[in-house]
């Protein structure tokens, strides 16, 4: 079995490094090859690319690497084909995935996406075309596999893994030690995201929102984990400009920064599962060009952007999008989640949803995989 495999990011990494196990234990002398991160390589991914290459977000910013995406996608079908190739998964990046699936399942391969793009959100109309790229969608989430049963489409929702490997009741104390805190300090996460346009955006209005509250509450420590050591360079940068007291820069740790802070402000994406999952109040904020913000604006259609307030249907954490993330909002965010029973509330919502999510993920995404496959 040759299985191709291009995840678009560095939650797609983890879960394609999670998922390749589980089907080698279906498909003992798999071989893997495609486009993907180190976790991805290091469970013996061959990725002819850097993770890196079609980390881009938005409308206005993907039209500008648009040359070289198209360049990157027609050399993966190539490869893919030349390789002899027997299945291709796309891992997230639909906009990249979906057109690489379909044009090689009109060669003959089977073709699954793993992790549903947001069309339920925005641009509904492109269920017609996910419907002739891919034999088979893998949800996360269980109101994404009902919106593809409404139109007919082959589906399977297999939780998230991170809910998976992560426990109902994390260690506060043991995240704590290693991080080389104690129990008495009050810990605030900042989280800016994992890619440069994300990080170049959100860091200084969050390191802002850090130095306000240090005014009010000058013992709060900072925990800033980098996503990368590229996103770790980026942002001792940016603290040269602006310096925050009491603040551990970190390379990945996300996890344990998630489980050892008393609340955290993070980038909307794939984060807020994990702090969810961490049990770590949150606020979340996002920003991206003023045309793709204006365009979106437009286009969407559910009234959140932010995963656990999808998953609840209701304004379960703070969102502070665009022109609303100021350092004033977010510090007043910040210090509500640590000085009322706000913080307490989203826990107990985490827990709940927590549960709804622990499916074993990845074996049951290569379980549907292989009744794919088998199914001929």
């Amino acid at each position: 079995m040759k299985i191709y495999l291009v995840a678009g990011e560095l939650s797609g990494d983890l879960l394609g490094a999670s998922l390749i196990p589980a089907l080698r234990q279906r498909y003992p002398n798999a071989e893997f090859r495609g486009l993907g991160g180190e976790k991805m390589q290091s469970e013996g991914l061959t990725s002819l690319y850097p993770l890196e290459t079609l980390s881009i977000m938005g409308l206005v910013e993907v039209i500008k690497h648009l040359p070289k995406l198209i360049k990157v996608r027609k050399h993966l079908y190539q490869d893919a084909l030349e390789w002899g190739a027997d299945l291709m998964i796309g891992i997230d990046a639909p906009d990249f995935n979906l057109g690489l699936e379909k044009k090689l399942r009109a060669k003959g391969l089977k073709t699954v996406h793993y992790v549903s793009p947001s069309v339920w959100a925005w641009r509904q109309g492109r269920i017609k075309g996910i419907k002739k790229s891919c034999d088979l969608m893998l949800t996360l989430l269980p109101f994404e596999a009902d919106f593809y049963q409404q139109h007919q489409m082959p589906v399977t929702f297999v939780g998230h893994p991170t809910a998976d490997r992560l426990p109902l009741e994390p260690d506060r104390q043991q995240a704590r030690a290693a991080l080389g805190l104690n129990s008495e300090q009050e810990v605030i996460g900042l989280l800016p995201g994992s890619r440069g346009g994300e990080v170049s955006r959100l860091a200084p209005v969050f390191l802002q929102t850090a130095q306000r509250l240090q005014e009010t509450h000058p013992d709060l420590v900072f925990l800033l984990p980098a996503a990368t050591p590229v996103r770790q360079q980026q942002l001792e940068v940016l603290l040269q400009e602006y310096p925050v007291k009491n603040l551990q820069l970190l390379t990945g740790q996300a996890d344990q920064v998630l489980q050892a802070a008393n609340a955290c402000l993070l980038a909307s994406g794939t984060v807020t599962l994990e702090a969810l999952f961490c049990k770590c109040p949150m606020t979340v904020s996002y920003k991206v060009a003023p045309l793709t913000w204006w365009m979106g604006k437009f286009l969407l259609k559910t009234p959140w952007v932010s995963l656990p307030n999808l998953l609840a249907q209701k304004e379960l954490v703070p969102e502070r999008l665009q022109e609303q993330a100021t350092p004033e909002q977010l510090q007043a965010d910040l210090q509500a989640l640590l000085s009322s029973s706000a913080g307490d509330q989203q826990r107990q919502a985490f827990y709940d949803l927590h549960q709804q999510l622990q499916q074993n993920a990845s074996q049951t995404a290569a379980e549907a995989i292989a009744q794919l496959m088998h199914a001929g």
